[in-house]
């Protein structure tokens, strides 16, 4: 999601009409209260009632109680307390994919490859892996004990591991041969100066006159901060329009626009997207695309266009409403219809989901805000990425065009010649 903070502005006075709709709520209140069958709790009475009158508004509105907010907090944060370790789910227990450098899990022996068996003496097995990895996080200071089954030795190890708090890596980097590769996981408070440090190791280790250019990775980026993705579209920009936001009040449209400065000099840029791309990731997208500073290069993405204003309501939660819908530099409104990638190539399903997974985007939720060119096709695509490279067709297509090895009429002979070009045009 597109996310900003807010104080929050005077709610307007409701009319005669509207306190006695209020009434009435009261009085059933009252009665469930009073002559249900078993005592209700009151207070999840209250939740619920809130959050369905904000469900049916759109799919992204709803209010978070103190531990949600919290937990919000520290997801947009890009930290939390932990034992610093990747993992997935295998023959129903955990699988360490990897264990962070410099964290409680690395510090005490866990290694790559690692099966979890049990967490504080409850076995794995039966959990989905995000209550697993909610069991494993918890306040900084605070011990866990674990489980582990691992390949060659003789009996389960069993482990204590005191909890701290673990950065979350907002992006991944790596250099293909001459090509800097970008993955943006999601955009938290660390996004931008993860990006800034990642292209920064990147011109270390290849040379400025070997560098073809870069693949800017935002397949399967759910999004984030609104402000995160101006920053990020504006590490490849020097100019121009990257979002406008404009609310119900005309008066309340905002524009952001580029710096001077792009952090990769121009060099060639293409972006990935899929069905799993949006909000946030499709701002970034749609801002290259519409400057001419970025290929885009997959399957159209979610079509989320909306933005969710985030009001603390004290230590009562928060209340997520969406306050505004955003538009790309063309003045385009990406809500129901995402961003069309001017090279489409889909990536093939392996053999076991084929089938089993489907295409859905932000026109297929219930209740979604119908988009002013959205249609009855609707927005997304499958969202699913290869683990290995040699599987991923969409990165490898994108490799070929910056080494020159494939031609496309809408990837430029010389693409940073033409940025610069276009830059003088605007």
């Amino acid at each position: 999601m597109s996310v900003i903070y807010s104080a929050g502005v005077p709610a307007q006075a409701a009319s005669n009409s509207t306190y006695k709709e209020l009434a009435i709520f009261g009085d059933v209140f009252e009665r469930v209260r009073a002559q249900y069958v078993t005592p209700p709790d009151e207070k999840k009475l209250v939740e619920a009632a809130i959050n369905g009158m904000l469900a049916s508004l759109d799919p992204h509105s709803s209010y978070m109680n103190a531990e949600e907010a919290a937990d919000m907090q520290t997801e947009t944060k890009g930290e939390f307390g932990g034992i610093g370790i990747e993992v997935t789910m295998e023959d129903e227990m955990v699988k360490v994919i990897t264990p962070i450098d410099d964290t409680p899990g690395a510090r005490a022996g866990i290694l790559a490859g690692d099966l979890i068996s049990e967490i504080n003496g409850q076995p794995v097995r039966g959990m989905q892996l995000s209550d697993a990895v909610e069991k494993m996080r918890g306040p900084v200071n605070t011990p866990i004990k674990l489980t582990i089954l691992r390949k060659g030795a003789d009996k389960p190890i069993e482990l204590s591991v005191t909890r701290e708090i673990i950065p979350i890596r907002a992006v991944k980097s790596r250099v293909e041969g001459d090509v800097g590769y970008l993955r943006i996981i999601k955009f938290s408070e660390k996004t931008y100066d993860d990006l800034e440090a990642a292209i920064k190791k990147i011109k270390t280790d290849v040379p400025a006159d070997k560098l073809k250019g870069y693949v800017l990775d935002l397949r399967l980026n759910p999004g984030g901060l609104l402000d995160q993705a101006i920053y990020v579209s504006d590490a490849f920009l020097q100019k121009g329009e990257i979002v406008s936001t404009r609310s119900r009040d005309p008066e309340d449209t905002r524009r952001f626009n580029a710096t001077a400065g792009d952090l990769t000099d121009g060099k060639p840029l293409i972006v990935l997207v899929n069905g799993g791309s949006a909000s946030a990731s499709e701002i970034v997208a749609g801002a290259l695309q519409d400057l001419k500073r970025a290929t885009v290069v997959g399957t159209r993405s979610f079509g989320k266009g909306s933005v969710q204003t985030i009001i603390p309501m004290g230590d009562k939660g928060a209340l997520r409403l969406t306050t505004a819908l955003y538009y790309t530099p063309s003045g385009k409104s990406i809500q129901g219809t995402g961003i069309h990638p001017d090279v489409v190539v889909e990536q093939p399903l392996p053999p076991e989901l084929q089938g089993k997974v489907r295409a859905e985007g932000e026109s297929s939720l219930r209740g979604h805000i119908q988009g002013q060119s959205e249609t009855e096709e609707g927005s997304g695509s499958f969202a699913y990425v290869p683990p290995e490279t040699k599987d991923d067709v969409q990165l490898n297509y994108a490799l070929d065009l910056l080494r020159g090895t494939k031609t496309d009429p809408s990837f430029p002979p010389d693409p940073a010649k033409a940025v610069v070009e276009n830059m003088k045009k605007k």
